[in-house]
């Protein structure tokens, strides 16, 4: 893990609220979540950061040199994000268009609805695989919008200027190869998985990994995971045999992989459109949020576990109207 900026800001965070319970609240983030990601912080530093105790959290002397050159350093980059921030506002051709996305099925949706409601419009994207960054980058006004994602419990924290609409909450079904015993079924326990080697995206990359520890304590347990991986490079780990995972209900299966769901539905995953409340397209918000919601319908028909779900249960989804 290379040091980022944002876990400076999580570092001061705790200095200044003196304890990780009242640090995690002020960050909207668990005790435990940031307790893992301190940790992380203080391997990369190369020792402990603050002494945890009864009385709170107490910056060690290596905490305070820390603290003393983070204190110096981000006021120095908020004020260049912020001139940035302008400087792009203002440099801004007339037409274009800005969109970020996580890896969700609603960016081609989001383009086509830009490109049909303000027609010549010129449409860049970028992608990312947290939702923090996009949100930052809305924030800032270095996107006019973006398609983003949460989990109960994690809800993406409001921001000034930016409206954040949710399209849909999708059910988090199982990834297995497609020569497992369990791909042979209609569905699959989570208590049958736990028996499994798994393979799981980087816990600093979103809070996905986090939401997922959550719901697996519930049963007192915790899968083995062997792998860390992302994207392509975790497909092929399950396709090979090696272990299983989690993906959204909308992932198209390819060759060697089988998308099953879960009993139960147990964990669930939340798209979500945000955009500049004094951008191009907050006239259009409603109308972009019903056009995406119709694109996600054809995403669900696309893949056959997910539409079989779907007629299982045709009340759940609930799109914009």
């Amino acid at each position: 893990m290379d040091l980022e900026v944002r876990h400076l800001r999580v570092i001061c965070a705790v200095a200044e609220a003196g304890s990780l319970t009242r640090a995690a609240a002020s960050l909207r983030m668990t005790q435990p979540g940031l307790s893992a990601q301190l940790r992380r912080i203080e391997a990369v530093l190369g020792g402990p950061i603050f002494d945890r105790g009864q009385t709170g959290a107490v910056p060690t002397a290596l905490g305070e040199l820390v603290l003393t050159r983070a204190r110096a350093i981000l006021p120095g980059i908020d004020g260049l994000l912020a001139d940035t921030a302008r400087a792009a506002r203002c440099g801004t051709a007339p037409g274009r268009v800005r969109l970020g996305s996580v890896g969700a099925p609603l960016l081609a949706d989001l383009i086509v609805a830009v490109r049909e409601l303000i027609p010549g419009s010129e449409v860049t994207t970028r992608c990312q695989y947290s939702p923090s960054p996009l949100l930052d980058d809305l924030a800032a006004g270095r996107l006019e919008a973006a398609v983003l994602g949460d989990n109960p419990g994690q809800e993406l924290p409001p921001r000034e200027g930016v409206a954040l609409r949710p399209v849909v909450t999708e059910p988090v079904f199982a990834l297995l190869p497609s020569t497992h015993p369990l791909a042979a079924r209609e569905e699959t326990s989570l208590s049958e998985l736990m028996e499994e080697d798994w393979a799981m995206p980087r816990p600093d990359s979103d809070r996905t990994r986090e939401y997922w520890a959550s719901v697996f304590s519930l049963m007192d347990r915790q899968p083995y995971t062997p792998f860390e991986a992302e994207g392509r490079q975790l497909i092929e780990i399950v396709r090979a045999g090696l272990a299983i995972s989690l993906c959204q209900a909308t992932f198209i299966e390819v060759p060697g992989v089988a998308v099953r769901p879960l009993s139960g539905n147990p964990l669930w995953y939340r798209h979500v459109l945000a955009w500049r409340r004094d951008g191009p397209l907050a006239p259009h918000g409603d109308d972009i949020a019903r056009r995406v919601g119709k694109g996600y319908l054809a995403t669900c028909a696309a893949s056959p576990a997910y539409a079989r779900w779907c007629e299982r249960h045709p009340n759940a989804l609930r799109l914009p109207e």
